[in-house]
């Protein structure tokens, strides 16, 4: 699994023009599931995202995590993290798991967030054409990725 967190101001994902999500400071989440990916590397991952400290304390160093910020994550399916370019120009997408194993892997992911940070877990909607917006905070962007065994 690769997750994409980029540290926000605020963060929104519109689908047919319909907002579906909207979040203050947090976290923006690019998620992307592997055909490899198991139950362990999703709660792996969901783990290591609710635990990350990257919002500054009052010294300026990156110490405090969502729960101390009381931050909100936004979570938006993206299967073109796993979007392979090595060869052409075209990208291969064979990596990435199939519609319904990443569906799966989604909701366990997205189940594992709430439960480790309940009434903080929002999302886009899974395969729809969204329109993501952003204001990056630092900017600071961490990459999350768990290969699975």
């Amino acid at each position: 699994m690769r997750a994409v967190v980029q540290r926000v101001a605020e963060a929104s994902v519109r689908v047919d023009g319909r907002e579906v999500a909207r979040i203050g400071r947090g976290f923006l989440v690019l998620a992307g599931f592997s055909r490899a990916d198991t139950p362990a590397t999703i709660a792996w991952t969901a783990r290591k995202v609710a635990s990350l400290r990257v919002f500054e304390d009052q010294s300026g160093r990156m110490a405090l995590s969502l729960e101390a910020v009381d931050g909100h994550v936004l979570i938006v399916s993206q299967f073109t993290l796993y979007g392979d370019v090595g060869k052409g120009a075209r990208p291969s997408f064979d990596d990435s798991a199939p519609p319904d194993a990443a569906r799966a892997l989604y909701d366990d992911f997205v189940a594992a967030l709430r439960a480790a940070l309940p009434e903080r877990v929002h999302t886009g909607e899974f395969q729809a054409a969204m329109q993501v917006s952003l204001v990056n905070d630092g900017p600071v962007t961490i990459l999350v990725e768990k290969e699975a065994p």
